[in-house]
């Protein structure tokens, strides 16, 4: 796949969710562009995840820009539903998805990027990085002091009750993932779960105020109010808001909560206050870190995550990222949230491109989908972005 003498307008690193909302909008702007996956099938990332995993979000806000999920509204979709939709997306589109295909690098090049895959270099004018932001699990450090005949993994490596020993099991990391592991194996285990329960929204206010619940977190809680500053200072602290199954629920299922995990004494895990536990297995529900040392150029915020204005990368023109939590809006990392957030980067891309049919025909954004919850002014926030 060498394409030295080919320049694209731009190259879409990654086909999931955020990648494939971005390939929508460049295809609708008639730009010349290739999404790049490293995974065998479009999907795969779903894929991988534990059996019993649901979606977060109800179905009416699991659609990608132009195709609605086929769901019943507020259902919630499987991994495997979700991995078929992204596929079938991809191919209702016609995006022009590269499979197998692992980019090792991105660097700045002359007027444009020299993305270096293992099949050869792709030269492009722009590059949008949307790898997702589940890469490397994050496992505290005083990990390594358990005792070695603990079993130990990550909830990204999780698939379900039956590889998980006898005997009891800590899950740290009380957030939606970690609560529907330890409420999941409470059928067959002693479990605890250690961590600061996350809020949670009650059913009822999904099911009948759930429109309203979703243009708050979606055109209020951004980087251009303050009640959303304040919400993203402090996100990437905290897990996802419980949805689905609530505290109660653990409690009925005899899970046992634990305060927060803070290290190890004698092999066993200590908790907030002194408390400590023998266990059997630990699954640490603690969220990822990025991996993005291969895209050069971008400055880092101390987590870890690119600084980015919306997405756009100071200082380096035509590189963008989609799909970073709270990279605009709380909803920013969910399905719902990608598409408004691929649509601003898309256009100051076209803009970029120097073509003004290009950049007429990538449109302003719906009264609703507004960057601005709608008040007609134009907002560039910049922010430091965490968490799914």
């Amino acid at each position: 796949m060498n394409q030295n003498s080919q320049q694209l307008d731009a190259v879409v690193i990654g086909a999931g969710q955020a990648g494939l909302a971005a390939g929508y909008h460049l295809a609708r702007a008639k730009l010349r562009f290739e999404i790049l996956e490293q995974s065998p099938r479009v999907g795969d990332g779903w894929r991988r995840r534990w059996e019993s995993l649901r979606l977060f979000t109800p179905a009416q806000h699991d659609g990608l820009p132009g195709l609605p999920f086929p769901a019943a509204r507020n259902t919630y979709p499987g991994k495997e539903e979700f991995a078929a939709y992204l596929e079938n997306y991809a191919a209702h589109f016609g995006l022009p998805v590269r499979t197998g295909v692992r980019v090792d690098a991105v660097t700045a090049a002359g007027s444009g990027f020299a993305v270096d895959t293992a099949r050869g270099t792709v030269r492009a004018r722009n590059v949008i990085v949307a790898a997702g932001a589940n890469v490397f699990p994050r496992i505290p450090n005083a990990a390594a002091g358990l005792d070695p005949a603990i079993s130990q993994l990550h909830s990204s490596h999780y698939r379900g009750p039956a590889e998980i020993p006898d005997g009891e099991v800590l899950v740290v990391g009380a957030g939606t993932s970690g609560a529907e592991i330890a409420l999941e194996l409470s059928a067959g285990h002693r479990v605890l779960l250690s961590g600061r329960p996350t809020p949670h929204i009650p059913d009822p206010l999904l099911r009948y105020a759930g429109g309203a619940y979703w243009r708050f977190i979606h055109s209020v809680l951004t980087l251009h109010t303050p009640v959303g500053r304040k919400v993203a200072a402090t996100f990437h602290q905290r897990g996802a808001p419980l949805i689905r199954i609530s505290p109660k629920d653990l409690d009925r299922a005899g899970v046992v909560r634990m305060p927060r995990f803070t290290g190890t004494a004698e092999g066993r895990p200590v908790f907030d206050g002194g408390a400590s536990a023998e266990v059997r297995t630990v699954i640490w529900a603690t969220g990822f870190r990025p991996d993005l040392d291969w895209v050069h150029g971008p400055e880092r915020a101390p987590s870890g995550w690119p600084q980015t204005t919306r997405g756009v990368v100071p200082g380096v023109p035509g590189l963008y990222f989609v799909g970073l939590p709270f990279q605009y809006a709380l909803t920013s990392g969910l399905i719902g949230g990608v598409g408004r957030d691929a649509a601003y980067v898309v256009r100051d891309l076209a803009q970029r491109v120097q073509e003004p049919s290009v950049v007429a025909a990538v449109p302003e954004p719906r009264n609703g989908d507004r960057e601005d919850g709608g008040r007609g002014k134009a907002e560039h926030a910049g922010g430091t972005h965490t968490g799914p």
